[in-house]
C-alpha cells in the first residue's frame, strides 16, 4: 500500500501532507514554492509509493470555484501528464486556512509562529488530506 499526498495549491507557496505508507495518519511534509513543486514531487515519488494525490479544491461560499482554480487547473494537467498511473482526487478546501489557525492555537503556539504562511500552508494539506482520509472511511 503506498502513500497518500495532498497538497494546498497556492500560487506562491504550495502545502504538503502526506500518509504513512498504511494510509493511517496524515502529517505535514513541507511547504515549498509552488515554483518548484513539480520537481519537489517528482524527487519524493522517486522514493516512496503514492497511491493518490489529493488537490485542495478552492471555492467560494456561494459555491462557486475561486479564482485559483486557474492556476490549479494547469497543474493539475501536467501532472496527470507526467504519472497518468497516480489518481488525483479534489477536497473543498474551504475553511482549511481558518482551522489550520486555529489547530495552532489549540496547539499553544505564539503569535509569532502562528503568522508563518508557510507553517499555515502545510497544516491546511493536513487538514485537506485527513478530510479526505476521513470521508474515504465512511464509505
Amino acid at each position: 500500500m503506498g502513500r497518500i499526498i495532498a497538497i494546498d495549491y497556492g500560487r506562491k507557496r504550495t502545502g504538503i501532507a502526506v500518509t504513512d505508507p498504511l494510509q493511517i495518519i496524515a502529517n505535514g511534509l513541507a511547504t515549498v514554492s509552488t515554483a518548484e513543486l513539480m520537481t519537489f514531487l517528482g524527487n519524493y515519488l522517486a522514493k516512496e509509493q503514492v497511491d493518490e494525490v489529493v488537490v485542495g479544491l478552492p471555492k467560494q461560499m456561494n459555491n462557486e470555484l475561486s479564482e485559483n482554480m486557474g492556476n490549479i487547473t494547469p497543474f493539475v494537467n501536467r501532472f496527470k501528464k507526467l504519472y497518468p498511473a497516480i489518481p488525483v482526487v479534489f477536497v473543498d478546501e474551504r475553511f482549511t486556512s481558518v482551522l489550520a489557525h486555529r489547530a495552532m492555537i489549540d496547539g499553544g503556539l505564539k503569535k509569532k509562529d502562528r503568522q508563518n504562511k508557510a507553517l499555515v500552508d502545510e497544516i491546511s494539506a493536513t487538514i485537506i488530506l485527513q478530510s479526505y482520509m476521513e470521508q474515504k472511511n465512511l464509505k
